[in-house]
């Protein structure tokens, strides 16, 4: 063996997670990489789409799982399907107007229902009372609005009869055994199943034009996977279906649920799903997109009732910028398919304030260390533009906002919503003081837009 080879193979035996990071799929280099994610990562806020037969269930995505449903007692949603009000041209504009950059529709989810028309199926959109294509209208209707398309497509699929049994199929949520999974596991194959969904995400990726992300839905955790109750990158085939969807969409942007983390090019961003904004911090420096949901449910759920408040929306939408993040924020359209009235209001809240502030998130990420945060506030920073946006989460009662340490750092400050000034003066030695007028900004969190030396 040559010494190069020997020198390899000590040093995967003494560091094996330093070798898988190391491992290629394809050759793109890191600078094509970030050339490719640009758009994305300036955008910084884009719109989930969960829709389904779901929707008519209207008691979340899960319905079929959650109450151990045969595909029998779940076709009665298949025939009453039929979304009436199903405009994706009003989605694109509330979408648009909400300052959102881009968007990702479920043209699968776990229950198997196509939105599209597939050859490879007979449950689809086409084969419904809506009979339509519903994946193309969408389509068109947000590239017509300017806006980037996206496919959530899921690896799982509960109809599907290759499908092989795992802890989420509705058919063992009532008998977990080994002996069930084998009963049912009976006849399946999931090497025709992997055929299925290359035949699918190739349909997706072939028929509507350039498709600029693609989500595809989800891996279990290598502890899962060893005891037998969940699926990975080989049950998936995961390292061929992410070649092909970059043979298909050389430009497209892929998430990180292949269960290809021993690749360095496995994925594109990571996905933190539902997570509070306090657990964001430790992202930064990272690519990411937090995937979060108006209410407590990704379908439509008519009875649920955590609905976020506009606070919430734009902390974190703040909070996911502060951070060098995405925000993908979900709607469940209802079963006649239209956005519920919270949802709307909800857009239209972001709407107002996106439109006078959206310059403090769009192109922004982390302030650099060198910029203390000053007390009740969060910072977003455009390099290229040379802003620092300073978000008052606390309204400073005596009019007065310390900037700790930006004496000389600073040369002009004014609102953002307006482009009022600001005036400011030293503090100590260090330290501005920022003098803010007694009636706050009529927006949630206003916004400080300080132009930099």
């Amino acid at each position: 063996m040559k010494r190069l080879q020997v020198l390899m193979l000590l040093l995967f035996i003494a560091s094996p997670s330093l070798f898988a990071q190391t491992k290629m799929i394809g050759n793109e280099t890191d600078v094509q990489k970030k050339q490719r994610l640009e758009w994305w990562t300036d955008a910084r806020f884009g719109m989930f789409i969960h829709f389904g037969l779901y929707s008519g269930a209207a008691r979340h995505e899960w319905v079929k799982h959650n109450e151990a449903m045969t595909d029998a007692q779940y076709q009665k949603y298949f025939d009453e399907f039929n979304p009436d009000q199903f405009d994706p041209t009003k989605w694109a504009k509330e979408a648009k107007a909400a300052g959102m950059k881009y968007a990702v529709l479920t043209t699968k989810h776990h229950e198997g229902f196509c939105l599209f028309d597939s050859k490879y199926t007979d449950y689809k959109a086409t084969n419904t009372k809506a009979k339509r294509d519903l994946v193309r209208e969408y389509v068109n209707a947000f590239r017509a609005q300017g806006l980037k398309v996206g496919f959530y497509y899921s690896l799982l699929d509960w109809h599907h009869p290759d499908y092989t049994m795992d802890n989420c199929h509705p058919l063992v949520q009532k008998d977990t055994s080994k002996a069930n999974y084998t009963r049912l596991n009976k006849g399946r194959d999931m090497a025709k199943y992997r055929q299925y969904m290359i035949n699918q995400v190739t349909e997706l990726l072939t028929n509507y034009g350039k498709i600029d992300v693609i989500w595809l839905d989800w891996s279990w955790s290598k502890e899962d996977q060893k005891k037998g109750v969940g699926k990975g990158a080989k049950d998936w085939g995961s390292v061929e279906l992410i070649k092909l969807i970059r043979k298909l969409q050389p430009g497209i942007i892929v998430n990180n649920r292949l269960d290809l983390a021993d690749y360095k090019d496995g994925a594109d961003f990571e996905t933190p799903e539902q997570v509070s904004t306090k657990e964001l911090a430790p992202y930064r420096g990272r690519t990411w997109e937090t995937c979060q949901t108006f209410s407590g449910s990704w379908g439509y759920y008519r009875d649920e009732n955590t609905w976020k408040t506009h606070r919430q929306l734009l902390d974190l939408l703040i909070t996911s910028v502060s951070n060098g993040g995405n925000l993908i924020l979900n709607v469940g359209p209802t079963g006649r398919g239209e956005f519920d009235y919270r949802a709307t209001n909800a857009l239209d809240s972001l709407a107002y304030w996106m439109h006078a502030n959206s310059n403090a998130i769009y192109n922004c990420t982390y302030a650099p260390d060198s910029y203390k945060v000053p007390e009740g506030t969060k910072l977003t920073y455009n390099k290229a533009a040379g802003h620092l946006y300073v978000h008052l989460y606390e309204y400073p009662k005596d009019g007065k906002l310390i900037l700790p340490g930006y004496n000389g750092k600073i040369k002009y400050a004014q609102f953002l919503n307006d482009h009022s000034e600001l005036s400011y003066k030293t503090s100590g030695n260090d330290d501005l003081e920022l003098t803010l007028p007694a009636n706050k900004p009529h927006y949630e969190i206003p916004v400080v837009e300080l132009t930099l030396e």
